[in-house]
């Protein structure tokens, strides 16, 4: 199973910005879906933004036109870039993977919006 370490998470205030990076212990090259959630206490766990094999991107509507999700083949990472943060976006982010018919998952890294 691929391992995935997230990085890039802490605390920002509210208008600043974040950009969390997601490094996977092999390829991902060949992974059909790449994704972040987020997860806050007594929920469950959201899809953030996607990005398909073809290229197609989705997001949560509650954060289309604020946040970004990159991938770079060369340095097997898959980044969230976050802009004009508000509180409700304070969670425990997870990186996600689906290759070849195989889920994983990273540990998470908090992000916390100050208002």
């Amino acid at each position: 199973q691929v391992q995935l370490v997230e990085s890039g998470g802490g605390l920002v205030q509210a208008g600043g910005s974040l950009r969390l990076s997601c490094a996977a212990s092999s390829t991902i090259y060949w992974s059909k879906t790449l994704a972040w959630y987020r997860q806050t206490p007594g929920k469950q766990r959201e899809m953030v933004a996607s990005l398909q094999s073809d290229g197609y991107t989705n997001y949560a509507d509650s954060v289309k036109g604020r946040f970004t999700i990159f991938r770079d083949n060369t340095k097997n990472t898959v980044d969230l870039q976050m802009n004009s943060l508000k509180p409700e976006d304070t969670a425990v982010y997870f990186c996600y993977m689906l290759k070849w018919g195989t889920e994983s998952w990273g540990q998470g890294t908090q992000v916390t919006v100050s208002s």
